[in-house]
């Protein structure tokens, strides 16, 4: 019996074709910033998931009033990030519907200028793209008989390569499948040959009191995807896949 049911029910599912030759647009700006990851602004952000979240949102402010609903999905905001422990260096790639502003950084805080991109790129079936993502690779184990008729089901993390493996085959895409797979989860409108993929498991990201218990396991996935559903793939790259998009998972890179 399949337990994982883990459907991403917050990640839309386009309808209708991509377009009349079957081709969809994406577009997004993104910003590399390099941080010096010995300044206490950056330390801190890599120590506590939240203020890693915090350091993401403080680029966009005043797009939308105070206590709205869900800031980061409405601005389009995801990320993600690494660290090069020799060279001190804490780089964090930023990508939104809307231009950013980091002036609230630091200026010590910066190793280098933030380094903003437009993104303008048209993808078509066929398609071949490298690409890059760090998930939250997590199974929800559904709730005990008995349990009150809307609880919720167990997040449990999977913690080896191979079964970040399944839960990354599970969305893709087969050319002539739908969007949306049996089970219910959401594809990312391309395909790949798992036994080519490169998965490393990443150290947790976690946040001290208040929010005591926050926990997000993360795994990085590499590889080459051929794009079968170019609608489907640019909602994926421009949502991103899988839960903690707000704690930097979720954000597929592609060249």
């Amino acid at each position: 019996m399949n337990t994982d049911t883990d459907t991403d029910t917050d990640t839309a599912v386009p309808n209708g074709p991509s377009g009349a030759d079957g081709a969809a647009r994406f577009v997004a700006a993104q910003t590399l910033l390099t941080l010096d990851a010995r300044h206490p602004f950056a330390g801190k952000s890599l120590i506590d998931a939240q203020d890693m979240h915090r350091t993401v949102m403080s680029g966009f402010p005043g797009w939308v009033d105070d206590g709205s609903q869900d800031p980061r999905a409405q601005m389009g905001i995801l990320s993600t990030w690494t660290v090069d422990l020799r060279q001190a260096r804490l780089n964090l790639v930023v990508q939104s519907s809307l231009p950013a502003d980091w002036s609230g950084i630091p200026r010590a805080a910066l190793a280098e200028r933030p380094e903003p991109l437009t993104i303008d790129r048209t993808f078509r079936v066929g398609d071949r793209v490298a690409f890059r993502t760090v998930v939250n690779p997590v199974r929800s184990i559904p709730p005990p008989p008995g349990s009150p008729r809307k609880a919720r089901g167990t997040r449990v993390p999977h913690t080896r390569p191979e079964h970040v493996k399944g839960w990354f085959a599970r969305r893709l895409q087969p050319s002539g499948e739908p969007a949306t797979a049996p089970d219910g989860v959401t594809r990312i409108g391309a395909d790949t040959d798992t036994d080519r993929l490169a998965v490393r498991m990443l150290p947790r990201a976690s946040s001290p009191a208040p929010h005591k218990g926050l926990r997000i396991a993360r795994a990085e996935i590499k590889g080459t995807l051929t794009v079968t559903d170019p609608k489907v793939f640019v909602a994926a790259l421009t949502q991103g896949i899988g839960h903690a998009r707000a704690y930097s998972c979720g954000l597929i890179l592609v060249r």
